[in-house]
């Protein structure tokens, strides 16, 4: 599928480079002398490899200032969370705190309703307004020691709210300060690789202009599917820079003569020997 797919770049690549004994190159190079179709193609490889060199720097720029903006949106996602999850400790906080006044409140009346109770109970005329005042008396006691119990659960549960919200503060500030850092950070690459980058990209258009348009829609389809963005590669140890399988000795002639633009065979990058590295590095 590898060898398909190398195929059908380099079938996009042959119309535009000047192979001998095509109709193709025939045609588009029919005024040229063999001497300057050589210097042609050599231009044209120099240019795509100064293209892919530019290229490369312009992704490693966005790659840095890419991270950034993706870090200080988790960083104002995540305090956006503790904020929220802050307010809602707050609210709960609120309510329990509403709860064990309520229960209080409880007490104190049922203390009230007691002492009312013991009161009447001393003024009884009969055994049934004893134990009906008896059976109030218990109820309210019960009462009371429920409250006191809620009172306790409430209390625990605020004890623990109150050390979640401490905590969450102390992170939510932390990540207020790494936002805050990350911003100037990023702030100060853009500043510093806008520029940089601006005059990257002229650059960029100016080494197409030496190529034909489909011989740059090619190299920038190859630069998509390529996972490193690299679509031009040098000859490494008799291997593609870019895949590193190894290139026939035939290829390796064709490539060093400059008389056409040859494509690896395997990923379809084009290929360049050290001599137009070199003159470009």
């Amino acid at each position: 599928m590898a060898k398909a797919e190398a195929k059908n770049n380099e079938s996009e690549l042959e119309p535009t480079v000047a192979s001998e004994g095509t109709k193709q190159a025939a045609n588009v190079f029919s005024n040229e002398s063999e001497d300057n179709l050589q210097v042609t193609i050599e231009k044209k490889l120099r240019a795509l490899y100064n293209l892919q060199l530019i290229d490369s720097h312009i992704d490693k720029i966005r790659i840095v200032r890419g991270e950034l903006p993706l870090e200080v949106q988790d960083l104002e996602d995540e305090i956006a969370g503790l904020d929220t999850r802050i307010e809602k400790y707050t609210l709960e906080l609120d309510a329990l705190s509403n709860q064990i006044v309520e229960k209080e409140a409880a007490i104190k009346e049922s203390q009230a309703m007691i002492k009312k109770y013991q009161e009447q109970q001393m003024n009884v005329r009969n055994n049934r307004e004893y134990d009906s005042i008896s059976k109030e008396l218990e109820f309210q006691s019960l009462e009371i020691q429920l409250s006191e119990k809620r009172i306790k659960e409430f209390s625990f549960k605020l004890d623990n709210i109150k050390a979640e919200i401490e905590k969450s503060q102390v992170i939510l500030d932390e990540r207020k300060n790494d936002l805050a850092i990350k911003k100037s950070e990023l702030e100060d690459i853009i500043i510093d690789t806008e520029n940089e980058e601006t005059e990257l990209l002229a650059k960029s258009k100016t080494n197409q202009k030496f190529v034909e348009e489909r011989m740059v829609v090619a190299y920038q389809r190859i630069r998509k599917n390529a996972r490193n963005g690299l679509a031009v590669v040098k000859i490494e140890r008799d291997s593609c820079g870019g895949c590193f399988n190894k290139i026939p000795p035939q290829h390796q002639l064709d490539i060093r003569m400059h008389k056409k633009i040859i494509v690896c065979e395997y990923c379809g990058r084009i290929l360049v020997d050290d001599a137009i590295a070199d003159a470009v590095e």
